[in-house]
């Protein structure tokens, strides 16, 4: 049911917003910045905002909490008591949330901060995928900079989620695709799956389609960030006998200055 009703909502230039009605007129929210861009789809299709979900505590995430609760008396969950504003229920890892029959289970995932969560909403008998947002810490193609963690944390953070089921959708909060894949292939000019990856976002983005979502078997297949295990992307980086963290923390560095 919710792997098939996800609306994105573009804000603030580059973010996703993800609005997800589960059960007749009721959705939550995750990673709500702009409260009026939120209030204007609900009311539009007549839409009853019971939840927020917050990824993370950063401004460009959290923005329009305030005033959303304000307006609708929605309850709001996330991973940070002390910096998410207006926090009803903190979550950590293997906690779940229940939104109508949705069964919606938290993954911690530091790395971009300390207290980043992912959502992982199981399918439902109906549904053959589940769907995951990832915030900031994975995007299609990429990964969240490293703000108060270290490059094995958010490795571990990463794999993780590729743990999760292949066909599972990822809805990632910001729209770097285009850019990370360009990356991508900066450091594996010959690599066809990448280059069929960023000609298939191209096409998208040309027809007015959102990037998201993504696939977890796409990630895994041509995020350099989820294949530091690679043999070639080891000996295009040049370093063929360095260990995955290692691998990592090299492209995390290339990518800040590229």
């Amino acid at each position: 049911m919710i792997a098939d009703s996800v609306i994105t909502i573009r804000a603030l230039g580059d973010n996703f917003i993800c609005l997800c009605p589960y059960s007749q007129d009721d959705t939550f929210v995750v990673d709500p910045c702009d409260s009026s861009a939120v209030l204007r789809v609900v009311t539009e299709r007549g839409l009853n905002l019971t939840t927020i979900l917050a990824t993370h505590h950063h401004w460009d995430h959290v923005g329009g909490i305030s005033e959303l609760k304000k307006a609708t008396g929605c309850r709001v969950i996330g991973g940070d008591k002390r910096r998410i504003p207006a926090i009803d229920r903190c979550v950590g890892d293997g906690d779940i949330i229940t939104a109508g029959r949705a069964e919606i289970r938290v993954i911690a995932t530091p790395g971009h901060t300390r207290t980043s969560v992912c959502y992982y909403v199981s399918p439902s008998a109906d549904e053959e995928h589940g769907v995951v947002f990832t915030g900031d810490t994975m995007f299609v193609g990429g990964c969240g900079r490293l703000l108060e963690c270290e490059a094995d944390t958010m490795l571990g953070s990463l794999l993780k989620l590729a743990r999760l089921p292949d066909g599972t959708r990822v809805y990632c909060g910001h729209d770097y695709a285009l850019e990370n894949y360009q990356f991508a292939l900066r450091i594996e000019p010959s690599n066809m799956a990448v280059q069929q990856r960023l000609e298939q976002l191209r096409k998208q983005t040309a027809q007015g389609h959102p990037t998201v979502p993504s696939t977890i078997l796409d990630e895994k297949t041509t995020n350099p960030f989820l294949r530091t295990h690679s043999p070639e992307l080891k000996r295009a980086l040049n370093m063929p006998d360095a260990d995955t963290v290692a691998v990592f923390a090299e492209l995390r560095r290339r990518k800040n200055l590229f």
